[in-house]
């Protein structure tokens, strides 16, 4: 008997509304935990320097803001990360002092901005944040008394996000590229793994791994990317090197088909891709792998040192000592050489052409305006609501609908859950601030040690962020309209209003959120493989397409969005979660699929025969099939009888006949099949 099936686990709280309770295991940012405790800190001590606590706040609320928005890693990115949305958050705020004490004013322009908020959070995490503090500070505006005239207020809350910024900056001179190449490195190091998990119990996992590590790498780069490929030589370089490691990954998926009489791949593949990784970190250059008949001779510290690599002995193998060949031999030497690199997942288009895509999604997508629409009915209800009840210092309903339908994807139940247990606990971490710590000179070392929380608890979890977030948010609220510990209980209350407004009219009474979308989704996936098995297989051997690894990056990238969506999916009540589980190895499967569809055209590009069109095109259909099935609801046809299936060639034996070359792919796409029927029948 599991603890599940006791009797005291019964009466336990489900895992689905407990998830998001237990911190997640993740490194302390110290870096940012001292960036975050001088920037609130310092503005707060010059304002209480110049008799003007109130300001100090300010400028203290504006570098909280850009704090929470501090998350990436390079540094043109962590410029654009925190500046945009300090002016977004300037403008939210100038326009909340404009109807402050106008109630039913107040009410229809937070509700215009709310939509804004809403829809402008589906183009981008950028985005999100922005939408985030336009609305977050418009709410701040309207129910905070605010300096005169009305642009004092912004331009101090600028002046906080400029002291995030500064400090984040400091190291620029010293550390400019680190966090770029530190990324591609560790991509190298994801797929070293990878390569020796080859045909082990972990390669799925390590598969997972690449994927996440791939995603993020490339978001880094491409993200400031210029529209002019040589104007920074560096960047283009490092572009190459993981554009170079496209063919390693591929190649590793066709290990995994090795036969188990085989054994592991040698050690000296994976050492190669870490010494690759080295290469790459430390900016350096390495020169091409040289064959090794013995296959020893790990390489050493010296990244610029021939990589010895034993002589391959099958198709897996071939791929394998060819792509590390490429890859090594793309970083050998930085320069104009870069320009005949070839650029294999495309270059991104014009900023203009990027900037036109980015509105016309934003405007013209169903998905944004149900999102815009939702928050705005939220807000409306909680500032109308506020305005006829006599709720003191009643901003904080409408800033925690806020904070739960954060212009951001994820589970509004559990984000409203969530926010309930992370402001208790920053209740009771506020209770004896507000009631034991002189207002004064006092609130600096009090502030600086609440910041410093701010950043260690984000990694933990969004009820720990809330919990980090509450006490400041308060005691900066508290130099404005000075309640002191009168702020406690009607916190306590407002958010709990908030909470579930949040939840009945942001969750309950939209359809989407019990007939959940993520099965259109995992649909939509299937029909992405099905299109890719077809252009896997077309074409000559070894005239590979220059659209399929673009094909294939893009839905591994979209199979990760499903995995995460699906995974946020489980933390929300039933039905809602248990299709979730119903559906989620399916998503697995998928995945699967793609993989041995890569493996296996690597393998016909180094030996095996193709397979016969028909054979090709039955998958697809095969597949089609399924995609069908599952946006209709209507249960697969019943399989074929299954036919004995061979296993594929090894080593230098004679290529098997054509049709086995696909009896991993076909496997595949049974077990597949065989997920799908039990829940759609």
């Amino acid at each position: 008997m599991t603890q599940d099936d006791a009797p005291g686990g019964r009466l336990s709280p489900p895992k689905w509304l407990t998830a998001g309770m237990r911190p997640q295991p993740a490194a302390v940012p110290w870096a940012a935990v001292a960036r975050a405790a001088v920037a609130l800190a310092a503005p707060l001590a010059v304002g209480l320097a110049a008799g003007r606590p109130a300001y100090g706040a300010l400028v203290s609320m504006g570098a909280l803001s850009a704090v929470i928005g501090d998350t990436a890693d390079a540094y043109r990115m962590r410029v654009f990360n925190i500046a945009v949305p300090q002016l977004f958050g300037a403008a939210g705020v100038a326009l909340g002092t404009l109807v402050f004490g106008r109630e039913w004013a107040a009410v229809a322009v937070l509700t215009l901005v709310a939509l804004v908020s809403g829809m402008i959070s589906s183009i981008g995490s950028v985005a999100s944040v922005s939408g985030l503090l336009l609305l977050l500070n418009a709410v701040v505006g309207a129910g905070l008394p605010m300096p005169h005239p009305w642009w004092k207020a912004p331009l101090l809350l600028l002046a906080g996000g400029a002291v995030v910024l500064l400090l984040t900056l400091f190291a620029w001179p010293l550390r400019g590229g680190l966090p770029e190449r530190a990324a591609v490195a560790d991509s190298y190091r994801a797929v070293a793994a990878f390569v020796r998990a080859a045909g082990t119990p972990e390669h799925d996992e390590r598969r997972l791994a690449v994927t996440r590590s791939l995603n993020a790498s490339y978001d880094l780069l491409l993200a400031h990317r210029t529209r002019r490929h040589g104007r920074s030589p560096g960047l283009a370089h490092l572009i190459a090197r993981l554009n170079a490691l496209i063919p390693v990954v591929e190649a590793a998926s066709a290990a995994k088909l090795r036969p188990a009489r085989l054994g592991p791949l040698p050690e000296a593949y994976p050492a190669a891709v870490l010494t690759l990784a080295d290469a790459v970190e430390r900016g350096r250059t390495a020169t091409a792998p040289a064959p090794s008949p013995a296959g020893a001779g790990a390489p050493g510290d010296d990244p610029a040192a021939l990589l010895a690599l034993p002589a391959p002995t099958g198709p897996s193998e071939r791929a394998l000592d060819q792509a590390l060949r490429y890859a090594a031999a793309v970083g050998a030497e930085p320069g104009p050489a870069d320009a005949a690199v070839p650029d294999r997942l495309g270059r991104p288009a014009a900023p203009g052409e990027r900037a036109r895509r980015t509105a016309r999604a934003a405007l013209l997508s169903g998905a944004s305006w149900r999102y815009g629409l939702r928050l705005a009915l939220c807000i409306g209800l909680a500032q109308a609501l506020v305005s006829v009840l006599p709720v003191p210092r009643s901003y904080w309903v409408a800033l925690t609908v806020t904070f739960v339908l954060k212009p951001d994807f994820g589970s509004v139940f559990s984000r409203a859950v969530l926010r309930a247990f992370g402001t208790a606990l920053g209740l009771l971490v506020a209770i004896p601030v507000l009631a034991e710590v002189p207002r004064g000179w006092w609130d600096v070392p009090t502030v600086a040690v609440l910041a410093a929380l701010v950043p260690a608890f984000s990694a933990k979890g969004y009820a720990f962020q809330t919990a980090a977030i509450t006490p400041v948010i308060l005691l900066l609220s508290d130099l404005l309209n000075h309640e002191g510990f009168g702020l406690v209980l009607p916190r306590l209350y407002d958010s709990l209003i908030g909470c579930g407004i949040a939840l009945l009219a942001g969750y309950l009474c939209w359809p989407e959120s019990w007939h959940t979308r993520i099965g259109d989704r995992l649909a939509d996936a299937v029909a992405d493989a099905s299109a890719y098995v077809a252009l896997a297989f077309a074409g000559a051997p070894g005239r590979d397409q220059p659209s399929r690894p673009r094909r294939r990056r893009r839905l591994y990238r979209d199979l990760s969005a499903v995995r995460s969506e699906f995974q946020r999916a489980l933390t929300e009540p039933p039905p809602t979660g248990t299709r979730a589980a119903a559906w989620w190895p399916l998503v697995i499967a998928v995945e699967r699929v793609v993989e041995a569809t890569t493996a296996t055209r690597v393998r016909i590009e180094h030996g095996v025969l193709a397979p016969a069109p028909q054979e090709v095109a039955a998958i697809a259909d095969d597949l089609a099939a399924l995609a069908e099935a599952l946006r209709t609801g209507t249960p697969l046809p019943a399989p074929p009888e299954d036919t004995p299936i061979g296993d594929a060639p090894a080593g230098d034996a004679p290529a098997a006949p054509a049709d086995d070359v696909l009896a991993p792919l076909r496997r595949e796409v049974r077990a597949a099949c065989a997920i799908a029927s039990p829940v759609l029948g």
